[in-house]
């Protein structure tokens, strides 16, 4: 489920992203709305925009200073694979094809390539682009209204992730917008559009190759 130049949340780790939930009927809270959107979207491209903020020092009111900013495009096929591509200030990318991650700079023509394994399992990525189950990584509780946005709120139930909870706001049961808590008083927010769901996107489309010349790390 999300640093941009040289860190990039997998969503995070970041890295968690995207895509329509269905337009009607209404759905009751929060909470209804992220099931369904988790059972019924198996795929979903669009645009997507991220602020960093951080809480400024000697400020009791709350007030939040952005530190950096991004915005790109994304696609996903459930489970595991997707396609997470940051166009501004940079270009990276993080692309999946289900079994294997890689985070490619451009910049730096370095490609750092893992095992997804279970990473996606308790990160906000997972939310997204893992499988339908979310509380079985999650605990799920509805956290009101803003903005006319429905909010429910989810934190890890295992210790081992980066993130110690995540907002995830749907409008009219749409998805809008995602938050992300860290432990050192960061948060990442990202909101959504030009979202399409259920598009038919073939393996191909995640399958990743080693841009010519590029250094490739294992990690």
């Amino acid at each position: 489920m999300l640093g941009f130049k040289r860190s990039l949340p997998l969503m995070a780790g970041a890295v968690g992203m995207t895509l329509a939930m269905l337009v009607a009927p209404a759905y009751a809270s929060g909470t209804a709305q992220l099931k369904a959107f988790a059972e019924q979207v198996k795929s979903a491209r669009g645009d997507f925009e991220q602020k960093q903020v951080k809480q400024q020092q000697g400020q009791q009111d709350g007030t939040l200073k952005v530190t950096n900013t991004a915005s790109g495009t994304f696609e996903f096929s459930r489970p595991g694979r997707f396609v997470w591509h940051y166009t501004k200030p940079y270009d990276q990318l993080l692309q999946a094809d289900g079994t294997t991650l890689y985070v490619y700079d451009k910049d730096l023509n370095q490609v750092t390539e893992r095992k997804l394994g279970n990473s996606l399992g308790a990160s906000p990525a997972a939310i997204l682009f893992g499988s339908n189950d979310i509380e079985k990584s999650f605990t799920l509780k509805d956290a009101g209204v803003k903005n006319g946005i429905d909010w429910v709120e989810l934190r890890p139930k295992s210790q081992d992730t980066q993130f110690q909870r995540v907002g995830i706001g749907f409008r009219d049961g749409n998805l809008a917008a995602m938050e992300l808590y860290d432990a050192f008083g960061n948060v990442t927010l990202l909101t959504f559009g030009n979202m399409q769901k259920n598009p038919s996107l073939p393996a191909d489309n995640f399958k990743f190759t080693v841009p010519k010349g590029a250094d490739v790390i294992k990690g």
